[in-house]
């Protein structure tokens, strides 16, 4: 089994490498990418190319585990082999390619495959962050499935057959730190200014030069005072403070545009939002124990702090908009921003602490960087509980679909139970459908279908004739193409879950290449 190497302490060499995605998830999120270690089950050309999505961006080592050896069919789909590959072990060989991509990165192999693995030695899949797997039969999934769930360990399982793909994502609970909303909120505390905001902001005085902040809070007072000491809470009120900017204002004054333009984004930051409020009334929130993950026991210190020292208002983030002013003065205003962040900060590490000591835990449960992390990111913060594929596949049907079959046929749902028809095939009659006779495996790949509608209840209703004919034409040949996409596309949820940054697919993606739709769902 590989592990991640140590990586060079020469940061610039890195920061030149990587500069582009720094860009998306910061130093910290490449330090927790370089220090993962994820396994890929079948290198077939969709294991591979998830690969290439999170090898190039050096995650610190990968694990190949396939038993089979390279046939000629294999190369057609996927670019990590070469017609010398024939006959050779196709784990070795395309960990071999693969670790061609980025030379930081330590790769592995084990010539052995999930079935003997899962028999034989399970605990060898504890030793990784993230399990992708692809193209499995049904009880081979279901078995994996199991035992990952039991283990706490992400499952990523992906398919690519002809020109259908999909990923599914099985993972007992991931919090998302840095959820990169499109819509943030920015933190400023104008309605309610922490005291040295206060005494900033009424004695500089306002001129071109300032930053809009000043412009704003010297109107909101005066807007404040003429209805009855509260905040503008609508668009009317807004606007209206809109229109008292706007009448003071002369010509070429940039930061009173600026602040004009700021009105229906400068209030409300610090509000603890509805995803927060049902972490903070979680039960593992409430109720810590020495089994309790650092992230409830930070979310438990934070709920104390906004409760009973925050007057109800989230730790400051302490990141300031970009804004027109002379050097100085913004460099000042951002400073007092980022005292009082590093103060609410410290104060929630500081409930972090005794919280741990009580628990009994290590000083060291809880690190000081990730609870200033948590702090600047709190009101994005957001908890995904998934569910497993195996019980997924007990399911009754209605409760995933919420459709009748009229409405299901021609949609991707359909198509849906056309793969998992395809895995149950895989194991009841020992073949790929359509890999020999068509014709034979279109009545055998019908009937598995029905059995499938029947246990998931809806006896009356079967894949359509056109679906079947289409997947056993297949043969089970994978396009690159395909491929290409649906790997593209794991890899950044693989990357997303390493990182805590981003929310993930929860917890289906289905793709269809001969109409180019997609959907997600939640099954």
């Amino acid at each position: 089994m590989a592990s991640p190497t140590s990586k060079s302490p020469d940061q610039s060499d890195k920061n030149r490498k990587y500069d582009r995605q720094l860009r998306l998830w910061g130093e910290h999120g490449q330090n927790m990418l370089e220090n993962a270690n994820i396994c890929l089950i079948n290198a077939n050309g969709l294991g591979c190319e998830i690969l290439k999505g999170i090898i190039l961006p050096g995650i610190g080592a990968f694990t190949i585990v396939d038993g089979s050896k390279v046939v000629e069919d294999d190369l057609g789909p996927n670019f990590f082999l070469e017609t010398g590959s024939i006959g050779k072990p196709k784990a070795t060989i395309c960990m071999q390619f693969l670790q061609e991509l980025n030379t930081d990165v330590k790769g592995d192999s084990v010539e052995e495959s999930v079935e003997y693995i899962l028999e034989n030695r399970p605990t060898f899949l504890e030793n990784f962050d993230v399990v992708v797997a692809s193209n499995l039969n049904e009880q081979s999934l279901l078995n994996l499935s199991d035992f990952l769930w039991r283990a706490d360990i992400p499952f990523i399982y992906c398919r690519s057959l002809g020109m259908l793909g999909s990923i599914r994502i099985q993972i007992r609970e991931h919090c998302v730190i840095e959820s990169h909303s499109d819509n943030r909120q920015n933190d400023l505390r104008l309605e309610h200014p922490f005291p040295s905001l206060k005494d900033h902001l009424e004695k500089t005085e306002v001129t071109t030069k300032v930053p809009w902040l000043f412009v704003l809070f010297k109107y909101l007072q005066k807007w404040k005072a003429e209805n009855s000491n509260r905040a503008p809470c609508n668009y009317k009120d807004k606007a209206a403070l809109r229109d008292m900017v706007k009448a003071e204002m002369s010509s070429n004054e940039e930061n009173f545009e600026e602040a004009i333009k700021a009105v229906n984004t400068a209030f409300g930051g610090g509000n603890v939002s509805p995803e927060l409020t049902k972490i903070f009334e979680d039960d593992a929130c409430e109720n810590l124990n020495k089994k309790s993950k650092p992230f409830w026991i930070m979310m438990k210190a934070m709920k104390d702090f906004v409760q009973n020292e925050n007057n109800g208002q989230l730790p400051l983030s302490g990141v300031l908009p970009d804004m027109t002013a002379d050097t100085n003065s913004y460099i000042n205003l951002q400073n007092i921003y980022r005292q009082q962040a590093l103060h609410d900060a410290d104060q929630v590490y500081r409930r972090c602490q005794s919280l741990v000591k009580e628990l009994g835990l290590q000083s060291d449960t809880v690190l000081e960087r990730d609870v200033r992390l948590v702090c600047r990111e709190a009101a994005g913060i957001t908890i995904i509980r998934g569910s497993k594929i195996a019980d997924e596949y007990k399911r009754n049907f209605n409760s995933l679909c919420a459709v009748d079959d009229m409405e299901f046929k021609g949609t991707l749902m359909e198509y849906y139970i056309a793969l998992r028809t395809y895995e149950r095939f895989l194991c009841e009659c020992g073949n790929i459908p359509g890999e020999y006779y068509v014709e034979n495996d279109t009545a055998r790949f019908k009937s598995v279908a029905s059995k499938i509608f029947m246990d998931g209840g809806m006896s009356s209703a079967n894949l359509s004739d056109d679906i079947i004919h289409e997947i056993c034409h297949y043969g089970g040949s994978e396009l690159h193409s395909t491929s290409a996409f649906i790997g593209g596309c794991a890899a950044q949820e693989v990357i997303k879950i390493i990182t805590k940054q981003y929310k993930p697919i929860d917890n289906t993606f289905l793709f269809n290449g001969i109409t180019t739709e997609t959907i997600s769902l939640k099954l």
